[in-house]
C-alpha cells in the first residue's frame, strides 16, 4: 500500500514557460532559458493515466485513406463575417479553437457576441467563464444589447464539471473562457500551470471530437505576446487565433496563425464601440480616412491579407540626427528590412541618411510584413528626405532587390483594383507585372525597373 502511495505521489518540477520537466529544481529553464520557471507539480501515475477517456476506439484497425469516407457537413456560420472569414468559412463540427490577446483588447466581448449571434440563429449555446459571475455576464450582455434563451451561461472552473454539461445541456457550441483558469482535481498544481492548461485542453479536445461540439478556448497572452502556457498547447488546438490592437486605437485585428480548415493569411477587422465590436467591411476606407492632403512623407501601398488587399498609409519622417549613431523607430513593419531598404536608398539614390534620423509608422495600428510594400516605404522615405509629397492619387507596389531593382509582386490585380475602387488615378507598379492589369481601365500605370527610375517619375 505505502508503494502505490509512493508511486501516486512522486513529484517533478516542470517549467511554466516552456513545459520542461525535470526531476529537481532549477534556476535556469535548459530548454527556453527562462529563470525561475520552475514549479513543483505531482506526476500522474500510469494506472491514473491509462484511465484518461480517447478519442479512438481499441479494436479501431489502419485503413488505406481513399477509402474513408467523407460526410460533407456543412460548417457553422457564426453570423460575425469577419470572425467567419479567419475561421475559414465558420466553425467545424468538433474542431477546437483558441483565442488569444492581450488583457482588455476584447476576447470575451467577441466571443460572446458571436455566441449571441449563433443563438439568433436557432443555435443552444453554452459559455461557461472562470473570471467572471453570472451576474457579471449579465451586466456585460445588456451593455452589448445581447442575449436570449438560447444563450447559457455559467461560471465554473471544475474540469469535471463542465464535462458534465457537455454532455447533459448538450450545446451547438461550447466557449470556456478561459482555459489558464480550468483546473482537474486529481492535478495538485494550481490553475493556470503548464500540467493543468494541458490536461484541460486534452479533456476537451477529446470531449470536442467525439460530440462533434466546436469548442472556443479564449487564452491569456504573457508580457511577451506569446499564449500562457505549454507550446503544446497551440499544437493540439485546430485554430490559433490572434485579437491584436492598440489600446489607443478603436480598430482591433483577428488574425490566424494556425488553422486546419483554412487559410492561415486572413485577418479580420473590427472596431471597438460602447457597444462592443463592430465589423470593417471596408477596411481600406477606414485606414485612409484620416489621411492628410499633399503631406510630405505620406504613401499609400496595397497590403494583400489572405486574399483581400487592404489599402494602407504608411508615414515617414527623416530628420538630422543629434546623436552619434542615427535612430531608426519603426512602428508597423519589420525594422530590420527598413534598414536594409535605407541602405538601398543611401547606395543607389546617393541620400544621405546615415545622418538622418528614419521614424516610419502604419497607420490605424496595423501590421505588414509583405515584400510588396517595399516600393512604399522608399518612397515615403524619399518624400520626407526630400520634403516633397507624393501625388494624392498615387499608389505605390514594388519589391526592392538590393541592387535597386524592382521586383514583380503577386496579385497585383487584385491591389489595382482596390485601388480603382477608393478613387485612386494612378499606380506605380513593378514593369514585369504590367501585363497583368491590362484588363483594367480608367487608372494610369507608371511601370518602373529600378528605384532611381521611381524616384525620377515621383519626384
Amino acid at each position: 500500500m505505502s508503494r502505490k502511495l509512493k508511486k501516486i505521489s512522486k513529484t517533478s518540477f516542470t517549467c511554466q514557460s516552456c513545459g520542461y520537466q525535470a526531476p529537481r529544481w532549477m534556476g535556469k529553464c535548459p530548454e527556453c532559458g527562462t529563470w525561475e520557471s520552475f514549479a513543483e507539480e505531482i506526476a500522474i501515475s500510469r494506472t491514473e493515466k491509462s484511465r484518461l477517456p480517447g478519442i479512438s476506439d481499441s479494436k479501431s484497425v489502419p485503413v488505406p485513406i481513399n477509402a474513408v469516407e467523407l460526410i460533407d457537413e456543412p460548417r457553422i456560420l457564426t453570423g460575425i463575417q469577419e470572425f467567419d472569414r479567419v475561421l475559414g468559412g465558420g466553425l467545424v463540427k468538433g474542431s477546437l479553437v483558441l483565442i488569444g490577446g492581450d488583457p482588455g483588447i476584447g476576447k470575451s466581448t467577441l466571443v460572446l457576441q458571436a455566441l449571441h449571434a449563433l443563438s439568433v440563429n436557432g443555435c443552444r449555446v453554452l459559455y461557461v467563464s472562470g473570471e467572471e459571475s453570472v451576474a457579471q455576464l449579465r451586466m456585460r450582455s445588456q451593455r452589448l444589447e445581447v442575449g436570449n434563451d438560447r444563450l447559457l451561461v455559467i461560471s465554473e472552473i471544475d474540469l469535471e464539471r463542465i464535462l458534465f454539461l457537455i454532455e447533459s445541456v448538450k450545446p451547438d457550441v461550447l466557449v470556456v473562457d478561459s482555459i489558464q483558469t480550468v483546473y482537474h482535481s486529481e492535478i495538485s498544481s494550481l490553475p493556470g500551470s503548464v500540467s493543468q492548461v494541458r490536461e484541460s485542453a486534452m479533456r476537451l479536445m477529446m470531449a470536442a471530437k467525439k460530440t462533434g461540439i466546436p469548442v472556443l478556448l479564449v487564452g491569456h497572452v504573457t508580457k511577451d505576446g506569446a499564449i500562457a502556457g505549454p507550446r503544446l498547447l497551440e499544437h493540439m488546438v485546430d485554430a490559433v487565433l490572434y485579437f491584436e490592437g492598440d489600446r489607443n486605437h478603436v480598430f482591433r485585428i483577428l488574425r490566424a496563425v494556425k488553422n486546419r480548415f483554412g487559410s492561415t493569411n486572413e485577418i479580420g477587422v473590427f472596431e471597438m464601440k460602447g457597444k462592443g465590436l463592430q465589423e470593417v467591411l471596408n477596411p481600406s476606407a477606414i485606414f485612409l480616412s484620416e489621411r492628410p492632403d499633399h503631406a510630405a512623407g505620406s504613401v499609400v501601398t496595397a497590403s494583400m491579407e489572405g486574399i483581400r488587399p487592404v489599402l494602407i498609409e504608411l508615414q515617414a519622417l527623416a530628420c538630422s540626427t543629434a546623436y552619434g549613431t542615427p535612430r531608426r523607430t519603426i512602428l508597423g513593419l519589420d525594422p530590420g528590412r527598413v534598414a536594409l531598404l535605407a541602405a538601398v536608398m543611401e547606395k543607389k539614390l546617393g541620400m544621405h541618411l546615415m545622418g538622418h534620423d528614419i521614424f516610419m509608422n502604419v497607420t490605424g495600428g496595423i501590421k505588414s510584413d509583405e515584400p510588396a510594400v517595399d516600393m512604399g516605404i522608399i518612397s515615403a522615405i524619399a518624400s520626407s528626405f526630400l520634403d516633397k509629397p507624393v501625388d494624392h492619387h498615387t499608389l505605390i507596389l514594388g519589391e526592392v532587390g538590393l541592387t535597386g531593382e524592382v521586383r514583380g509582386v503577386s496579385q497585383v490585380d487584385s491591389r489595382v483594383a482596390e485601388a480603382k475602387k477608393m478613387g485612386f488615378l494612378r499606380c506605380m507598379i513593378p514593369g514585369n507585372n504590367l501585363k497583368q492589369t491590362s484588363e483594367i481601365e480608367d487608372i494610369e500605370f507608371l511601370p518602373v525597373q529600378s528605384i532611381a527610375q521611381a524616384m525620377d517619375i515621383l519626384f
